[in-house]
């Protein structure tokens, strides 16, 4: 990893190296996939399957997957690997729980009644990654909140394998889960599925969850048709140490994160020179035993870098300025720092709070704002998964008490239909 000490100058040219991951999309990828979005809307099915064919190798004779499947592959499952399941249920559950909202009513002496109503959204999307790149923990991170945000129906997604068939870990946590349907389906054509809705699957209002590229640019391409949950950018993380932290941890956890992806962003803030070069150390000693030593190798090459500061003022302004998707705090006193850190998808404080537990088990969502966007995005939630609609009831007198300030304001704007639905009640 390269090593920059900050000067006001350096540490900002790596900061621009890093923002160029997140470029435009490719124009070639922008098109395949706006082909793929319209044959799937005009031709349905038969586009689906096409796509199915040519992409997957094989596509299954029904797209949804039976109940006796998702029961098969539920009662063959590792008994250790459900019961890990299930407790991070558990604590996944209980920390979005604590997220639902109530609606309001104000009720006003003149008669006026203002109110707002939530509900949950009536059909959600999850699109689940299958073959190597297939994650249980994104089924339970999605569909947890969308549940207890009393979503009508939750429809997954998911790439059948080259025989066809689906993977049975995903299958076992959608079934833990509480999700609805599932459906052997990958790509762009399984978004535009969900989008546009077919004669096997129903349209849905929201799109969740994570993809490759082309998944990422159908979402976006399809944002307005439904809603989406956000437009991952590759994983990153950043770890704040000072002399106190183990460099051995903060070697790991860095690597954590850079084994996603060879884009993945993987960034060490300290004031101490020591810990710096013994992190070095520790990164080339665990990459012996590593199975993604080539790809971490180059993410970190390519994307990572250890940032020395001359304060923890300094290290904390950094953090903010590059707004990770994760944020460490391997510091001393690390609850002192919850109130100035602004701009991160998730924050791990102090040395037993690894970015893993996080990923897997601790309770916060797992899917966060990336490449920046933490600075005014947040991370996916039971609001996600809400509608709010207001509410206004007026009685005659309190119109007659507002009439004149419409007036004004609508006359003001030239809308002079707008001024006369409230006049003409008092003619």
């Amino acid at each position: 990893m390269q090593i920059i000490r900050c000067n006001g100058e350096e540490e900002f040219l790596f900061l621009n190296t890093l923002r160029s991951r997140s470029t435009a999309p490719d124009p070639k990828v922008v098109s395949t996939v706006e082909e793929i979005l319209e044959n799937v809307r005009v031709n349905g099915d038969a586009a689906v399957r096409a796509y199915t064919e040519k992409f997957d190798g094989k596509c299954p004779e029904q797209f949804e997957v039976d109940a006796d499947t998702i029961a098969e592959a539920l009662e063959n499952a590792d008994p250790q690997f459900v019961e890990a399941l299930l407790n991070a249920i558990e604590n996944i559950a209980d920390f979005h729980n604590r997220q639902k909202e109530q609606g309001f009513v104000n009720t006003r002496e003149d008669g006026v009644i203002l109110g707002q109503r939530l509900r949950g959204l009536a059909r959600v999307g999850l699109y689940v990654p299958g073959g190597t790149a297939a994650y249980p923990s994104s089924v339970l991170m999605n569909a947890i909140p969308a549940k207890i945000a009393g979503v009508g129906e939750l429809i997954m997604v998911t790439p059948p394998g080259k025989d066809g068939k689906p993977n049975p870990d995903i299958l076992v946590a959608a079934s833990l889960c509480g999700v609805d349907r599932v459906f052997l389906m990958g790509g762009a054509q399984a978004v535009a599925a969900l989008a546009y809705g077919t004669d096997t699957i129903p349209r849905v209002d929201k799109i969740v969850g994570p993809g490759n590229i082309f998944v990422a640019t159908a979402k976006r391409l399809l944002y307005g048709v439904v809603d989406i949950d956000m437009v991952a950018g590759p994983s990153e993380i950043l770890v704040m140490a000072d002399d106190t932290a183990e460099p051995k941890y903060v070697a790991a956890d860095l690597m954590s994160q850079a084994e996603h992806d060879v884009l993945a962003s993987a960034i060490l803030v300290t004031t101490s020179e020591v810990v710096a070069s013994r992190t070095c150390a520790e990164i080339e000693r665990q990459l012996q035993h590593l199975s993604r030593a080539e790809i971490i190798r180059k993410s970190l090459d390519d994307y990572g870098a250890i940032l020395i500061c001359e304060s923890n003022e300094q290290a904390v302004m950094l953090a903010n300025e590059i707004a990770p998707e994760h944020l460490e705090v391997l510091m001393k006193n690390p609850l002192e720092y919850i109130g100035k850190l602004d701009n991160a998808g998730s924050v791990f404080l102090g040395q037993y709070a690894s970015e893993p537990l996080g990923d897997y088990y601790a309770g916060p969502n797992h899917v966060l704002p990336t490449s920046g966007t933490a600075r005014f995005f947040s991370p996916l939630s039971v609001y996600s998964f809400v509608k709010r609609s207001s509410y206004i009831y007026y009685t005659e007198d309190a119109l007659r008490a507002a009439k004149d300030d419409i007036l004004c304001i609508a006359n003001r704007e030239g809308l002079t239909a707008h001024a006369n639905a409230v006049a003409v009640r008092f003619e």
